[in-house]
């Protein structure tokens, strides 16, 4: 149970400050990046694929780049914050706070769904500029949405947790979030893959998040959107349980 409010918000407001002071390259850099991901590929592709009724490869490219930006932010944002304050040795002054792990915890993920929910509005915002995007449904939107920020900002805890220096979370970033970011079908759709690359896909977990999170605006999936959320429900139970006992037991965290 949460008894220190104060503590928590203390806590989650110094993480959203943090990211914040550097807001070009934690806020804005993202938005870029992602509409220029959308700018060439739909330039290159649009006319060219087909994957929705009703639906243009370019208004499909957009809530595969929103999740995009929510995956890759949440993970960068824990992780990094963590590891940072374990190099610099401030960690300390964090864990003699009177917080328990779970407002520990609470305190990170929140920021960290925080810059995600800016971050992917920017997208949205910006995409709107020239694209018409309607809302199917705007439930199913923020839940997977939510689990997506969620699942990634714990992953992002979990790696700073066990990382000793920069490189380890680099590597993580670059050799394992990345490439699953980008074979979960952000630029297309696994019905266009062949049969054995279809089942490859369906062991990624980010596919359920994308696959999900984009049934929220077009109502049209690749699988059911309510077997996408039992599974990041599951996962995000999971290294919940496993981030909060870990936090518990102070591991490579205190001394």
């Amino acid at each position: 149970m949460i008894q220190n409010w104060l503590g928590l918000w203390t806590l989650f407001a110094k993480e959203v400050k943090r990211f914040m002071v550097v807001f070009m390259q934690t806020v804005a850099a993202p938005v870029v990046s992602a509409m220029l991901y959308l700018f060439i590929f739909s330039h290159a592709l649009a006319g060219r694929i087909d994957v929705y009724p009703g639906v243009s490869y370019p208004q499909f490219l957009v809530p595969g780049l929103m999740m995009m930006t929510i995956i890759q932010n949440t993970f960068a944002n824990t992780s990094s914050s963590l590891i940072f304050s374990k190099v610099t040795g401030n960690i300390v002054f964090v864990l003699l706070a009177p917080l328990s792990h779970l407002e520990f915890y609470l305190g990170f993920v929140g920021a960290a769904l925080v810059r995600a929910l800016i971050v992917s509005i920017g997208v949205y915002l910006v995409a709107l500029l020239y694209l018409h995007m309607d809302v199917a449904s705007p439930v199913l939107l923020l839940l997977f949405g939510l689990l997506g920020g969620m699942l990634l900002a714990t992953c992002g805890l979990l790696v700073g947790i066990w990382a000793d220096k920069f490189d380890q979370v680099a590597t993580v970033q670059n050799f394992v979030i990345l490439p699953l970011t980008y074979l979960s079908g952000v630029f297309y759709s696994i019905h266009s893959l062949p049969a054995a690359w279809q089942t490859l896909s369906r062991v990624n977990p980010f596919f359920y998040l994308i696959d999900g999170f984009r049934y929220g605006f077009f109502g049209h999936s690749d699988v059911s959107p309510w077997f996408s959320a039992a599974v990041m429900i599951g996962a995000n139970a999971a290294l919940c349980i496993l981030c909060l006992r870990l936090l518990a037991r102070g591991y490579k965290l205190r001394g």
